[in-house]
């Protein structure tokens, strides 16, 4: 169990300010989604904690910053799935998905029993196994971000970082994504940061929502406070009827704007 601090965290791509220095705690087990139009800063809050572009502030685990640890301690700090990820299409889905217990073999050993058992694990959790012997080559986009799922969650990183995780999947995988996700931090404490768009599932599974336009943070806090339909028609320039239903889960319905 992991907690995560960003201390003015800022993102800069030749010049031009991708993200304003932007802070949150984020508690062991706790569920934060980062939601805006595109080009809010998103990605470049998760590609920070990933160490995957340059950044100024201090991003922290359990008080010690990232950027002193190794490339592969933090690879069992963090685990990252991209938004758009490359895959070798020449490798099995059971060798891709075991790539996740990477940090965990010396430089000249060998993936333990223990490894193919995690690997063995998440593939069923995600109704995977069957593609275990394929070639990713010969899989469909939802099919491999499945996988890409699958390789994060076998790196059993306390840390779990999701850019669009479920973008690519039909309904019925997407439920079952976020469902594992949803179910490993409430049974191991795993701390998430997601970047989604669905802003009903956003809500229905994060505990606190983060607002970002233009990279500035503009609103923070529970799918109640955040998903507004002013509030998203001021920074997404979109019409929406915004539905709280008596479960709480909050249901945001684009409307037609009938001229």
């Amino acid at each position: 169990m992991s907690s995560l601090h960003l201390d003015a965290v800022s993102v800069t791509y030749d010049r031009r300010v991708a993200l304003a220095p932007f802070t949150s705690d984020v508690r062991s087990g706790e569920w934060l989604c980062l939601i805006g139009p595109n080009g809010a800063g998103k990605s470049s809050i998760l590609r920070a904690i990933a160490g995957l572009v340059p950044h100024d502030g201090v991003i922290a685990v359990d008080g010690a910053p990232l950027s002193i640890r190794s490339a592969r301690r933090r690879a069992t700090l963090v685990a990252y799935v991209p938004q758009s990820p490359v895959l070798p299409d020449d490798m099995t889905a059971f060798e891709y998905v075991l790539l996740g217990r990477s940090p965990y073999v010396s430089y000249f050993g060998h993936e333990s029993r223990h490894d193919r058992a995690m690997v063995q694990s998440v593939l069923e959790r995600l109704d995977l196994v069957s593609f275990a012997g394929r070639h990713l080559g010969t899989l469909s986009g939802g099919e491999r971000q499945r996988l890409v799922i699958a390789r994060a969650l076998a790196q059993e990183a306390p840390v779990l970082l999701l850019d669009e995780p479920t973008s690519a999947l039909d309904i019925g995988h997407q439920q079952q994504a976020l469902e594992l996700v949803d179910r490993l931090r409430r049974e191991h404490g795993l701390t998430v940061v997601s970047a989604m768009h669905d802003l009903t599932l956003a809500g229905l599974y994060a505990d606190r929502l983060a607002l970002l336009h233009e990279g500035h943070l503009v609103a923070m806090g529970d799918a109640a406070h955040v998903l507004r339909a002013e509030t998203l028609s001021e920074f997404y320039g979109a019409s929406v009827t915004v539905h709280q239903q008596d479960d709480g889960t909050v249901v945001v319905i684009p409307r037609r704007s009938l001229q």
